[in-house]
């Protein structure tokens, strides 16, 4: 990844915002932040790829003005190709961000604070009291908007670059999986195996698309609970499941995928097994049919759902799918049920050039968790699978 890569990357993200601004009623988009190394905010990388240090004002208009407000110190940090205008100030920023406010006299100003999109929540409480200080005694004030629909449409419309690297981040992670199948033997421990992907992984030059201690998740057998979890001393065994959830990043973008393993032969799989995993591969089958752009999040999951439960399980405790860029959680809207810890993410309508993950588990009795995960992007008409399915266990010789 270099710098002059993400250069385009960040131009091609910036082209979106004229439209993204006028869809959401914005008239200024404020992206307000300060020692950014230490406090990010998730959409920085976007719009300017570089730390600021000082209080600084990146401004945005529908007409497609791009203004940067930021310290001397940091001005060079600003590239030409990206901002129209960069104004370096050395003792204060207020005096020049009311003057660049009424220049401009929007209606709507745009700042990044949401309760639902962790993506779009990138303004913390004391830059929002900075703020409506330096704004006291101006119309400023009260025009503050959420500019969450803006962030969210300009994370989840993926550019063409953007859709290249995550597809790469697929690849390698479906790569480390084909190596796993020559690696894989009964009797290992979980760390045993975790380790392995590691040293491939520093190998491949990559790096993981959330915690290390938990990428992969990697669970053998039965009575180990699903979730974040990190792997254990727990040992793999004949006629025993394994189940992995693993993403890299790579070039700054990730994937997050799941597979399972079975330790002994195709012809032995037992056939409560076999009914659980044909139920999670057809059900993430049938909600890639449902997912199209104008669909809302929750009528996808919805769809996964009704037929998991009416092949015998329940109702699996999380949502359907997320959406994958950056982050392997990248905000935005959610393939999940209408529940209060989703807010009002499942709500949301799916666009073309969206990333989501498909992934679903249901449980058996006598084997543990069965649970699949699948990368996909959404087209004009439908979606694609930038993953290989899983279509069959992968089977390994006990």
């Amino acid at each position: 990844m270099t710098a002059r890569t993400d250069l385009v990357l960040q131009k091609e993200k910036l082209a979106q915002l004229p439209a993204l601004l006028r869809e959401g009623g914005i008239d200024c988009w404020l992206v307000w932040v300060r020692e950014t190394i230490q406090a990010p905010d998730p959409v920085l990388p976007l719009i300017l790829g570089a730390d600021l240090v000082w209080p600084s004002a990146l401004l945005f208009t529908p007409a497609g003005e791009r203004t940067a407000i930021v310290g001397t110190f940091d001005a060079d940090l600003v590239p030409s190709e990206l901002y129209d205008r960069v104004i370096p100030y050395t003792e204060g920023i207020a005096e020049l961000l009311r003057a660049e406010l009424a220049r401009i006299a929007p209606q709507t100003i745009g700042v990044n604070e949401s309760r639902d999109d962790v993506g779009a929540d990138g303004l913390t409480a004391g830059m929002k009291d900075v703020l409506l200080d330096i704004l006291g005694g101006t119309p400023h004030a009260a025009k503050l908007v959420s500019a969450e629909g803006v962030i969210g449409r300009l994370r989840g419309r993926k550019s063409p670059l953007e859709q290249a690297r995550i597809r790469g981040a697929v690849r390698i992670t479906e790569q480390l999986f084909d190596e796993l199948d020559g690696f894989l033997a009964v009797g290992q421990t979980e760390l045993e195996i975790q380790g392995f992907v590691h040293r491939r992984m520093a190998e491949l030059g990559v790096g993981f698309a959330w915690q290390a201690t938990a990428n992969p998740a990697v669970d053998a057998g039965p009575n180990k609970p699903f979730g974040h979890g990190a792997p254990s001393s727990n040992r793999t065994k004949a006629g025993h499941l394994l189940h992995f959830d693993m993403g890299v990043q790579a070039a700054g973008y990730s994937a997050d995928l799941q597979r399972m393993y079975f330790f002994g032969s195709s012809e032995h799989v037992p056939e409560e097994i076999t009914h659980a995993f044909i139920t999670v591969r057809d059900a993430i089958a049938l909600a890639a049919d449902a997912l199209r752009p104008g669909v809302r999040g929750k009528d996808v999951d919805a769809v996964a759902r009704g037929h998991v439960v009416a092949r015998g399980y329940p109702p699996f405790a999380h949502a359907l799918g997320h959406q994958v860029g950056r982050y392997a959680h990248d905000g935005g809207t959610l393939l999940g049920p209408p529940w209060e810890r989703y807010g009002d993410a499942p709500n949301g309508v799916v666009e073309a050039g969206n990333v989501f993950t498909l992934e679903l588990l249901v449980p058996t009795k006598n084997y543990g968790q069965v649970s699949l995960e699948e990368d996909v992007v959404v087209t004009e008409t439908g979606c694609a699978f930038l993953s290989e399915p899983q279509q069959t266990l992968r089977c390994i010789d006990a």
